[in-house]
């Protein structure tokens, strides 16, 4: 079991950005891939940034050419930048080690408004 805290949220204006971080208890975080997820009020989690063990990275359709995943192994962390800032990208943030049914933490809220 490895815990993750997540930080970096905040209010933004549209077309801002964020940086978001998250932090894993155990380095051995570092030979699994990992996932951003966010969940808006209402709807089901998604998952909209994968990077793979060797940096390989996937996004959904939704944050494509926006968002931009990265880990750092050393510091064991996982980052999410954030550009181009849409309302509809307003949600609380979590990150996960994918596909090992780890809990989640307390995610960091990202609100985008005017």
């Amino acid at each position: 079991q490895v815990q993750f805290v997540e930080s970096g949220g905040g209010l933004v204006q549209p077309g801002g950005s964020l940086r978001l971080s998250c932090a894993a208890s155990r380095s051995i975080f570092s030979i699994y891939s990992m996932g951003w997820y966010r969940q808006a009020p209402g709807k089901q989690r998604e998952l909209v940034a994968t990077i793979t063990n060797v940096g390989r990275t996937i996004y959904a359709d939704s944050v494509k050419g926006r968002f931009t995943i990265s880990r750092d192994n050393a510091k064991r962390t996982v980052y999410l930048q954030m550009d181009s800032l849409k309302p509809e990208d307003t949600a609380v943030y979590y990150c996960n080690a994918i596909g090992t049914g780890w809990s989640w933490g307390q995610g960091t809220q990202v609100t985008v408004s005017s």
